[in-house]
């Protein structure tokens, strides 16, 4: 089911329609959709390279919003709505387990979840459910997933198709690198300076 899911995703990028359905992908996946948006944006920005921008943008924007309504899910449907979708993820236990902590450091875990693979989705209904700041949430969100898509869109712009490989194979190891790095950089500021 998971594969024709993914293959009828990514039919959406020949379609006239296409921007529109990338805009939906985008919204959805943030809250509800296991697809990433990814398969729409790579082949839309492989077909029609100059406007990565836009698309990059769409992604973002579309992505921010549907966060919020992940946001709204765990904050006021939890105990019907979002308990289910984490149940359908296999992180229902997962809510107890990173509940405290999220508290103290759940910007940091939505800035994460928003640039690499691990399911944003389950941390915009974490951050609603355990009360994360709206204001920390949305601006990390805008942060993390303009980093993603903007640097995804980049990166097929400035080198063409054969990025889509190494980016395809690697995303999810280049993106944690990056967050480690990112991360580790403020402590150093932190503890250093």
């Amino acid at each position: 089911m998971l594969r024709r899911l993914y293959d009828w995703t990514l039919s959406l990028a020949s379609r006239k329609s296409a921007q529109w359905w990338l805009a939906g992908v985008s919204f959805i996946e943030s809250s509800v959709f296991p697809i990433p948006p990814d398969t729409l944006l790579i082949p839309m920005v492989l077909s029609y390279r100059a406007k990565w921008l836009r698309y990059a943008l769409i992604c973002t924007i579309s992505s921010v919003a549907g966060a919020l309504l992940g946001y709204a899910i765990g904050a006021f449907l939890y105990d019907t709505v979002g308990q289910s979708i984490l149940a359908f993820y296999g992180q229902e236990q997962a809510f107890q387990r990173i509940a405290d902590w999220y508290n103290r450091w759940g910007g940091w875990g939505v800035l994460f979840a928003a640039v690499t693979p691990f399911p944003y989705k389950v941390l915009t209904i974490f951050s609603g459910a355990t009360g994360l700041n709206l204001a920390v949430f949305i601006v990390v969100s805008i942060l993390g997933r303009s980093l993603r898509f903007f640097l995804v869109a980049g990166l097929l712009y400035r080198f063409g198709p054969p990025i889509r490989t190494f980016i395809e194979k690697n995303l999810g190891l280049l993106f944690t690198l990056f967050m480690v790095l990112l991360i580790g950089g403020f402590v150093a500021v932190r503890y250093i300076f």
